[in-house]
């Protein structure tokens, strides 16, 4: 059974919680909205139908003809009471009637639906009623329009939702993903060298119990000293790799041919132990100066030839080339060996992380890959060639300077 990951629960999970406070806070802007808009439609058109309704009672002079939805009762002096044809059961509220006229103030007020006014004219006692129906069928009908609207907003608050949730998350999870693969980079790539380190701490502890001499031990600690030399090279890329992506130093000025001297001279002794023959070759009449990082630039040359050094016997040649590329305006450094090569398929994978080989025998590493980020975030390229047994080539192409 596969085990979830938990990092992207983590992922779902911050996407989700956004997505459902967008959609909720959304959805209770369009509620208070609607409610508002609900009460001051209702407010306005009662207000409108009171004063219709107390209009009618102050001008109407008889109940033959009232305005639609009303009916007219007229209580004169004699006690004698005309109305309305076919009004509402109930109607007229005498009570209310009897009330007005014998010298109560007017009256305003809801009866089962229907809104009441009654009021005097002199000797006569009016008392107008209007059908609450219409109004309360709007409100219904406001009611439905805005529950579909609400809806329809709701819907689209759920995708708007969603989609800002991924978005304002993908920082998270290009962090997590950067976290994920330095971890994975560290164990993979240390996880050897820790190992020699630590036999071989351990056979020079057994050396030293067995009264070993010091010239007896000399090969062992060489090797040791070699060993953390070349875990240093693999924590500096390692760190090297979380800083690629943040870098925001001000480019300047570099010399690649100052730069290639002072990387070679770095190497010339471990390339005279290994008995490889290691030199620049520059036109000093064309400097080869570009824009950038210098530390940036050294850790690639330094790794190309690292690189090369590895992989060419004794007797081998490695020779830095730099050239002025006139036409576009661009600079050339070519790190060239004559020694194991690669196979053709392994041009490009050799600049993935980790990547092994076509044969699955050989792997690249970091450092390769880290090169391949550098030169590109100075707006360059870098190409590989060789042949398995013939060699490799490194072609960088960097914009030149002025």
């Amino acid at each position: 059974m596969t085990r979830p990951d938990p990092d992207q629960d983590l992922l779902r999970r911050a996407r989700r919680d956004l997505a459902v406070r967008h959609t909720a806070a959304i959805a209770l802007i369009l509620l208070v909205v609607g409610a508002v808009a609900v009460l001051v439609v209702q407010r306005e058109e009662r207000s409108a139908l009171a004063t219709s309704v107390r209009q009618t009672a102050a001008t109407e002079e008889d109940v033959v003809d009232p305005p639609a939805g009303s009916w007219i009762f007229r209580l004169d002096a004699a006690g004698r009471l005309t109305a309305t044809g076919d009004a509402p059961p109930g109607f007229p509220d005498r009570a209310a009637l009897d009330r007005v006229r014998g010298g109560g103030p007017a009256e305003q007020r809801e009866k089962g639906g229907y809104l009441l006014v009654t009021r005097r004219r002199g000797d006569v006692t009016v008392q107008v009623v209007a059908s609450l129906a219409t109004e309360r069928a709007e409100t219904r009908r406001l009611l439905a329009a805005l529950g579909a609207a609400e809806l329809l907003g709701l819907l689209a608050a759920a995708l708007a939702g969603w989609l800002l949730s991924r978005r304002a998350t993908a920082p998270l999870g290009d962090a997590l993903a950067r976290q994920r693969r330095f971890v994975a980079d560290a164990s993979h790539e240390l996880r050897t060298p820790i190992a020699q380190l630590h036999t071989r701490a351990q056979l020079l502890d057994q050396d030293l119990r067995a009264g070993a001499t010091a010239q007896d031990m000399t090969p062992d600690i060489r090797r040791l000293v070699a060993s953390t030399r070349q875990l240093g090279e693999i924590v500096e890329d390692l760190l090297l790799s979380t800083q690629l992506t943040r870098r925001t130093e001000t480019a300047t000025e570099v010399d690649l041919g100052v730069v290639a001297d002072n990387v070679v001279a770095g190497f010339q002794e471990r390339a005279r132990a290994e008995g490889i023959r290691l030199h620049v070759r520059a036109d000093p009449e064309q400097p080869s100066i570009v824009l950038g990082r210098e530390a940036g630039l050294r850790r690639v040359l330094t790794a190309l030839i690292d690189n090369a050094l590895s992989h060419t016997p004794h007797g081998g040649t490695i020779s830095v080339e730099l050239d002025r590329l006139n036409g576009p305006g661009r600079v050339q450094l070519v790190v060239r060996d004559n020694g194991a090569g690669f196979a053709p398929a392994d041009a490009e994978r050799l600049f993935d992380r980790f990547a092994r080989g076509h044969d699955d025998h050989r792997r690249f590493g970091l450092g390769l890959a880290l090169a391949r980020e550098v030169v590109t975030g100075h707006g360059g390229t870098i190409q590989a060639t060789g042949d398995p047994g013939g060699g490799a080539t490194f072609t960088i192409r960097l914009p030149a300077a002025g």
